[in-house]
């Protein structure tokens, strides 16, 4: 076989889910920015809320391509994967784009890895509430 074939997540359903993550963020107070990526890491859609801080822009984006490159979400998955392995510990946090905070996560539909999602703006827990908002439009 010479090619491949993938599914990716279409433009209309990463605009839904960053609205979905928006939404929740208002509720919360909160002002975040929203990075969705393709299966291969490609931005899909990106915003930055008014009231969100400029860091934000970066985080989402690393959270993330963490979480496509790696299949799993960032936060506490990645923590209880590295917390006991001094060496992987110490080398994930030199790989480019890597970032261990919550808020990132794969976006799954019917089994398959079809991009990923990176909310920053509150503290990581606030950031996966959006994040699991924007989830939620999967549902």
């Amino acid at each position: 076989m010479r090619t491949i074939s993938k599914k990716s997540i279409s433009s209309i359903l990463a605009t839904q889910m960053v609205d979905g993550a928006t939404k929740k963020a208002t509720e919360l107070g909160l002002g975040i920015a929203v990075t969705i990526v393709d299966e291969s890491g490609i931005l899909k859609a990106f915003q930055r809320m008014d009231n969100a801080p400029l860091i934000a822009i970066d985080a989402s984006r690393k959270k993330a391509i963490t979480a496509i490159g790696f299949g799993f979400p960032t936060g506490e998955a990645w923590y209880n994967f590295i917390k006991d392995d001094p060496i992987l510990h110490e080398g994930a946090h030199n790989l480019t784009d890597f970032i261990l905070l919550g808020g990132g996560c794969p976006i799954s539909l019917d089994g398959e890895i079809i991009g990923a999602i990176g909310i920053s703006g509150g503290h990581y827990k606030q950031d996966e509430q959006c994040m699991q908002a924007a989830l939620d439009i999967l549902s």
